[in-house]
């Protein structure tokens, strides 16, 4: 199924996408979709609310970052062995792991915000796991059991900030700068370890292709790994890493600016869609 977060008559809910509507789940108990997967309670909320919950149009709601209020966000770099490449950095042993706050996401259909501050914004199509189930320590064979599900993710990134340091973390949590939807595909909808598509267009044109077969370090490894040194919790997002084709690394580079037009489309979840706009100082 389906699951998301989004704004209906100035409301936060979280509900299930039916066809071209959403059935809002959300109650005083769980009133989002983090909180119902940290009460392990999703499938009952579904069966029971689902045939009486009130209904919306999705053309008639504002889309927010699947988990809008995600406690932890880990960032992987250069798990595809193009981006590594063309990024010309060494092979490691381990995943490079960063973080993301919260309120540098924004949801399908919502604007990425060039900020005045940088031209340099760039787009890194990805896919997002969210975590259903705590654990620290995951061993790799039982990393599967700790998914929620999956989402498209444009970990979009101001690089000259990016560049200040070796640390990445200012030029990866400008406001709205990171797109995450439209929503949820949860874990039964695709089988453990199938190889997914993930692809990037600007303004239609194809900037990024690749398949999850091309991980560096599949998805139970980053689980065990990042499981090891914190608990991951329900709600927590890994964003599992970007193939080669960025525009940083294109010539000349290609940077998004105010009026373009970027998606990010993974087999079985959908397309996440996202404008840019220059932000307001």
């Amino acid at each position: 199924m389906k699951l998301l977060s989004y704004l209906h008559q100035g409301q936060a809910r979280w509900g299930q996408v039916v066809g071209d509507e959403v059935v809002d789940l959300s109650s005083p108990a769980c009133p989002t979709l983090r909180c119902a997967l940290a009460a392990g309670r999703l499938d009952e909320i579904v069966r029971t609310a689902a045939a009486s919950g009130a209904r919306a149009a999705l053309k008639d709601i504002e889309f927010l970052p699947v988990i809008p209020d995600a406690g932890k966000i880990f960032c992987v770099g250069h798990n595809y062995e193009a981006h590594r490449v063309e990024t010309q950095r060494d092979k490691t042993e381990h995943p490079l792991i960063f973080l993301r706050v919260a309120e540098s996401q924004c949801g399908h259909r919502q604007p990425l915000l060039l900020p005045p501050e940088s031209s340099h914004l760039d787009y890194e199509g990805e896919i997002a796991v969210i975590i259903g189930k705590a654990g620290r320590r995951i061993r790799r064979e039982q990393a599967w059991a700790h998914v929620a599900g999956y989402s498209a993710y444009n970990e979009g990134s101001i690089r000259d900030w990016q560049r200040h340091t070796l640390q990445f973390t200012a030029g990866k949590n400008f406001s709205s700068t990171g797109g995450f939807g439209p929503w949820m595909v949860t874990r039964g909808e695709i089988a453990d370890g199938e190889e997914l598509t993930l692809e990037t267009r600007l303004n239609g044109e194809v900037m990024q292709h690749t398949t999850t077969a091309l991980m560096i370090f599949p998805i139970p490894v980053l689980i065990e790994y990042i499981s090891t040194f914190t608990t991951l919790q329900p709600g927590d997002v890994i964003v599992s890493g970007t193939p080669g084709g960025v525009g940083a690394k294109r010539t000349p580079p290609v940077w998004m600016k105010a009026g373009d037009r970027v998606e990010i489309e993974v087999s079985k979840i959908g397309v996440l869609v996202n404008p840019i706009v220059a932000e307001t100082p």
